[in-house]
């Protein structure tokens, strides 16, 4: 079932969701220093393709991919892992609902989550002794929220390009 007026989408190129995810990481990666505000693109992949593709991205991906950033951030291992892990577990189970909504409404539905996220790397990082980043940090689920409208256009773009036309097919 279909939300009324929803376009009909392609199939998604597994290469380019594993291209989108890989990307995402690199750009987690750029050596910007430790700003608490700087929103976790790599959540917000994980996201998009755990609500739109969720038999082809899961929770191991999530977690594989937090371990990673865990390694090159030298953070207290697991921490990402255990974040992107709930976070992915929690789209794949909204995912059917959120769906319905439209994209600016997806924006708000999927806010929670990315707060959940944040709260989880917070608590680990304080039970583990480290220092408290702030209060910019909560700057940094709502600009993600806010990212997700145009990630959401980027990200289906190759799905929504015409069929190859044909006598035999009305698509």
């Amino acid at each position: 079932m279909m939300r009324p007026g929803q376009p009909l989408l392609l199939p998604a190129n597994p290469f380019f969701i594993w291209g989108t995810l890989v990307a995402a990481l690199l750009a987690n990666m750029v050596p910007v220093g430790r700003v608490p505000w700087l929103p976790d693109f790599l959540a917000v992949v994980l996201v998009f393709w755990n609500v739109h593709q969720p038999q082809r991205i899961g929770v191991i991906a999530a977690f594989a991919f937090g371990l990673a950033l865990d390694v090159h951030q030298a953070t207290l291992l697991g921490q990402h892992a255990l974040a992107y892990t709930a976070l992915s577990y929690l789209a794949v189970t909204m995912h059917r609902r959120l769906l319905w909504f439209s994209v600016p409404s997806q924006a708000l539905q999927v806010l929670p989550l990315f707060v959940a996220a944040h709260a989880i790397e917070l608590a680990i990082r304080l039970l583990a002794g480290g220092a408290f980043p702030g209060w910019t940090i909560v700057l940094s689920p709502l600009i993600e929220a806010l990212l997700w409208p145009i990630v959401s256009i980027f990200l289906l773009a190759p799905q929504r390009r015409p069929p190859d036309p044909d006598e035999n097919r009305p698509l």
